[in-house]
């Protein structure tokens, strides 16, 4: 049961954005909803989407026991980074809309585009390493040990 106090808390949102929201950012946003088990607000976009997500990222992240085949690449908007608190840049550059007091993480990740799921591996696993990271900065009640 949920304190009043706990719902009315506002979670705090990630906003992963990459240039074609079929890759990195779909793999970020994937370990961050299954990881932070729903404590955490999770959107992707990219600024020139693609038709389907990355076939290599699909099994790269199925072998981790996260289904993202029913995903679909999404156009940025300054919406969703106004509504986000903390903003993941994957690539996109100067691409994505600036708001003042927004969160703002570039992380270089190689581009999985054209590769197969063996080099895919070595992103994801660094996805996922960072996503911990930020889970813990996020939620640090969640994780005592990370400070």
């Amino acid at each position: 049961m949920t304190t009043s106090a706990e719902s009315t808390a506002k979670k705090p949102s990630v906003l992963f954005v990459c240039v074609h929201n079929a890759g990195r950012s779909q793999m970020a946003a994937a370990y961050l909803t299954h990881l932070a088990k729903g404590a955490i607000e999770v959107r992707s976009a990219g600024s020139q989407p693609a038709d389907q997500v990355n076939p290599a990222a699909v099994d790269a992240m199925r072998e981790e026991g996260i289904d993202i085949s029913a995903e679909l690449p999404k156009v940025l908007t300054a919406e969703a980074v106004k509504d986000s608190d903390v903003v993941v840049t994957m690539g996109c550059g100067d691409e994505c809309p600036y708001f003042p007091g927004k969160r703002y993480e570039d992380w270089v990740l190689e581009d999985p585009a054209g590769k197969g799921v063996d080099s895919v591996r070595p992103i994801r696993d660094d996805i996922k390493g960072r996503i911990e990271k930020l889970i813990s900065e996020l939620l640090p009640a969640a994780h005592p040990d990370a400070n």
